[in-house]
């Protein structure tokens, strides 16, 4: 007993000396309330204990700060409105939801500086929206509208059934971002990037808007990981933009075209994405130069799963799969009414480089020359299987090692 009492003396003697010796050495923090408050700290403002969201929202600092929404449905007449930078406006998912009940084409948040200005001294910045559910209505105006918003953040967000734009960004001009959001069944656009610079769309999930996404007169737009579906208009739309890529998209069942470049687009690549059953086209190169179509699978297509116009040139078309619903065996999974699938169309357009293609089952025909003559098209080293071909009516010089075959295996 007496060896036990004095091992249990020498191990609390023992933690004493240590901890001491940890105090001295500045390793142990006496754990408790402080004196003082956080130097520079601000309290989080919690929503639930102001009479209206948009009086929590009042009540940031100006040197901006965190507005938390609890869960429940709040519903508006009016805008909510962010005038000042830093500030965070975060809720608790779906579970918090905003409903925009005007009927006046009001947005139902809109983020924009106090003075209302058009101009870079106009500008507030580092916005985040983050983890709630804003709807509208076909009178209503846009779900988030955000007005030169620097460094805008928008994440975790579900935005639907509004009359004009689910997200509308207008001159957000530096580093906007929008991930990991929902955006479906608004009347207008899902995400219009209007005037943008260095954007990233990336992860969201966009249905029955009219276009998916637009991206006008911007700067490179870094498209990537979407899933975009049955879309009363277009996919994307790209006008007047430079340097931009889509890639490694789902584009399907859209009434009109899953990409258009526009108004003089250069220095984009539209890559690895797949385009499937969309009515009016695949991608729709109006106004197009120096831009790459590669790795991307076309599949089901009705019509014209790659135009590339008259006033487009100078693209690289390689590595893609234009295919029907063969699985292989002489089968096609699709119905016969239902199964389609179409090749590329040039339209007088010039310097294109067509290498390294797969065209199988394609109609009407794998590579169909329309209107005035294409000039500088090389068309080589493709397979074209059960698909015919117009590439007998370019510069035969241009035309070599292509493959064709009539069977299906």
């Amino acid at each position: 007993m007496k060896r036990t009492f004095w091992t249990v003396v020498g191990s609390v003697v023992a933690v004493a000396i240590a901890s001491a010796f940890c105090i001295a050495a500045g390793k142990v923090r006496k754990e408790g309330p402080l004196s003082a408050p956080l130097p520079g700290a601000q309290p989080v403002i919690n929503a639930m204990r102001y009479a209206s969201i948009q009086a929590a929202i009042d009540a940031l600092p100006v040197e901006g700060g965190a507005v938390r929404l609890p869960p429940g449905t709040f519903e508006i007449t009016e805008p909510l409105k962010i005038t000042s930078s830093d500030v965070l406006i975060e809720g608790a998912g779906s579970a918090t939801h905003i409903k925009n009940l005007n009927t006046e084409g009001k947005s139902a948040l809109l983020l924009q500086h106090p003075s209302g200005g058009e101009n870079r001294k106009a500008e507030l910045w580092r916005i985040r929206l983050a983890n709630f559910r804003i709807t509208g209505n076909e009178k209503s105006g846009h779900g988030i509208e955000a007005r030169r918003i620097n460094e805008i953040f928008i994440d975790g967000v579900t935005v639907s059934y509004h009359g004009g734009d689910g997200i509308r960004l207008h001159y957000c001009y530096e580093d906007p971002r929008i991930c990991d959001s929902l955006i479906t069944y608004n009347k207008m656009t899902g995400l219009n990037l209007i005037g943008c610079h260095d954007i990233v769309v990336a992860s969201n999930q966009f249905e029955e808007n009219q276009d998916a996404v637009r991206c006008i007169d911007g700067f490179n737009l870094c498209m990537t990981g979407n899933n975009l579906d049955d879309h009363l208009g277009d996919g994307v739309v790209i006008e007047n933009t430079y340097g931009s890529v889509v890639a490694g998209n789902m584009i399907e069942e859209c009434k009109g075209a899953a990409i258009v470049l526009d108004r003089d687009c250069y220095g984009t690549t539209l890559s690895a994405n797949v385009i499937a059953h969309n009515d009016s086209g695949g991608i729709v190169l109006r106004g197009a130069h120096g831009c790459t179509v590669s790795a991307n699978t076309f599949t089901i297509m009705k019509k014209n799963a790659l135009v590339i116009g008259a006033s487009s040139g100078r693209i690289t078309v390689t590595g893609n799969n234009f295919s029907d619903s063969y699985i292989g065996g002489g089968k096609v999974r699709r119905a016969a009414d239902d199964q389609a699938a179409a090749g590329m169309v040039l339209k007088g357009t010039s310097d294109i480089a067509v290498v390294g293609n797969l065209f199988s089952s394609v109609r009407p025909k794998a590579l169909a020359v329309e209107g005035k003559a294409s000039k500088s098209v090389l068309f080589a080293d493709n397979v074209l299987t059960d698909s015919a071909s117009d590439h007998d009516k370019l510069d035969a010089s241009l035309v070599s090692d292509n493959l064709e075959s009539a069977s299906r295996d």
